[in-house]
């Protein structure tokens, strides 16, 4: 079985149980520019994120359960992205570049990004590089995004949670942002 067949994702045990406290204020669509309505089923823009709502979800090859599996992804709150969609279907992006479609049932309108990179990503007590590091998130792990930066700096910085530590990423250094489709 090759290593796109099962996604999963190293993150603690608590750090996915914090995931269903925290939210982004909006929700789905948050991310989506003002006063741009899409001519979506769903009337939000795309493309936009989203998490995954389960610990199990099966990404298929087309918008319906008759499609064939090509993707289980194990990881609740797993951030995609979602690009194209049906009444009851998404089309979404992953963080490794894939691309499934999933039921719009396994889809929360939560917001949470992944660390890139190997190294750890320095959770910051306030937005800016001087800053010093509350906590670390691990490399590929999921942390809530609970809002945007202050003092003008909000396209570098956004603020995340997990297991009970709050603090500031540039946007760079996480997967579940970056405006344009995410998927090869």
């Amino acid at each position: 079985m090759s290593r796109r067949a099962i996604f999963c994702v190293a993150a603690s045990i608590g750090a996915l149980a914090a995931l269903g406290a925290c939210e982004v204020r909006g929700g789905e669509g948050s991310d989506c520019p003002a006063g741009v309505q899409q001519a979506t089923p769903s009337g939000y823009c795309v493309p936009r994120y989203v998490s995954l709502k389960r610990g199990e979800v099966f990404g298929r090859k087309g918008p319906g359960a008759d499609y064939a599996t090509v993707y289980v992804y194990h990881v609740r709150g797993l951030p995609v992205q979602v690009v194209d969609e049906t009444a009851d279907w998404r089309r979404i992006c992953d963080p490794d570049g894939g691309s499934a479609w999933v039921s719009s049932a396994m889809l929360d309108g939560r917001r949470t990004v992944m660390a890139l990179g190997a190294a750890p990503v320095a959770l910051r007590r306030d937005p800016g590089d001087a800053s010093p590091a509350n906590a670390y998130l691990r490399p590929r792990s999921v942390a809530a995004l609970t809002g945007r930066s202050r003092d003008g700096q909000k396209g570098d910085w956004r603020e995340v949670s997990v297991d009970g530590a709050k603090g500031w990423v540039k946007w760079s250094e996480v997967w579940g942002l970056a405006t344009g489709a995410q998927c090869r």
